[in-house]
């Protein structure tokens, strides 16, 4: 989707505290550090798609609208507590 320009690394695999990032954070949302900042859960999803430069970047922009964000932030957190449950989840996406 990325195109390879963005790595996307599961959590676990990352130096977190280097990131100024901890476990407990990063279990809960994805986080898009960018430029030294970081953006969470579906404010993350949208820059990802913008940053991709591919046909995705468009719905990464209607991510960003105001209505259309809010919706997306209740859907995203209700993926991420559902994600054990959801097809095609690796091995990182499991909850204990």
């Amino acid at each position: 989707m990325t195109k390879e320009q963005t790595p996307i690394r599961p959590y676990q695999k990352l130096e977190l505290a280097s990131l100024g990032l901890s476990e407990e954070l990063t279990s809960r949302a994805v986080y898009y550090v960018r430029d030294g900042k970081y953006l969470v859960a579906a404010d993350a999803i949208a820059q990802l798609l913008i940053d991709s430069k591919t046909a995705y970047s468009v719905l990464g922009g209607i991510l960003r609208l105001p209505l259309i964000k809010s919706l997306a932030k209740t859907v995203y957190y209700w993926i991420a507590k559902n994600r054990h449950r959801l097809p095609g989840g690796k091995p990182e996406c499991k909850l204990d």
